[in-house]
């Protein structure tokens, strides 16, 4: 059986100083990679981001914390993923608390017939992206949130099939983002009660 491990990227994010809703949101991503079948969820901050205590709290007993020495970028995590002997090594931005999980199934699905496997972001980047490993050498600059994040692996693969490309989703990147999310989707509780807590 292939060794599937899905790291939560909790990266700093300036434009969203936000510090609760920020650990909201990724204890529901975290929750949603949890509660997939046949993965390993992680999570991954970077060691000199503030909150970095606050994302050990998040994590279910036993769950692997990733700590980066810089930033945290897709292309290092997925590095490490590798490292840790996965088949498939997956990133997903923490800043999608409703993304539902059976778009990651999906992901997992397409690795099937393309080495690698994103959902794109509304306004840009990437939701998501899945490897098979060993990884690509044309991973070495992946990323979820440059907003041609998606044109940029497809000019570095060696072929267009090379990278399959599921459905789209959003990312809460700015607080005007908060209205992209859907309150009719289950989940994402903890995210609501920071919204109902900073409502005034």
């Amino acid at each position: 059986m292939s060794r599937r491990l899905v790291a939560v990227l909790v990266a700093a994010r300036p434009t969203l100083p936000d510090r609760a809703l920020r650990m909201a949101m990724a204890e529901d991503c975290y929750e949603t990679v949890a509660c997939l079948e046949l993965v390993e969820p992680l999570l991954a901050v970077a060691e000199r981001d503030p909150d970095a205590g606050a994302v050990d709290e998040l994590a279910w007993p036993g769950t692997v914390v990733l700590r980066t020495e810089g930033p945290v970028t897709a292309a290092n995590v997925l590095r490490r993923l590798a490292g840790l002997r996965a088949d498939e090594a997956t990133v997903v931005a923490a800043d999608a608390p409703d993304l539902p999980g059976l778009l990651l199934g999906k992901l997992h699905r397409a690795l099937g017939s393309s080495p690698v496997a994103v959902l794109p972001a509304a306004g840009g980047g990437l939701v998501a992206l899945a490897a098979r490993c060993p990884l690509a050498d044309w991973l070495e600059a992946a990323t979820l949130d440059a907003d041609d994040a998606l044109d940029r692996l497809r000019g570095a693969a060696p072929r267009r099939t090379s990278v399959s490309v599921g459905p789209g989703w959003h990312r809460v990147r700015r607080p005007e983002d908060v209205d992209q999310l859907d309150p009719r989707l289950e989940g994402w509780e903890v995210t609501r009660a920071a919204l109902r807590a900073a409502a005034p």
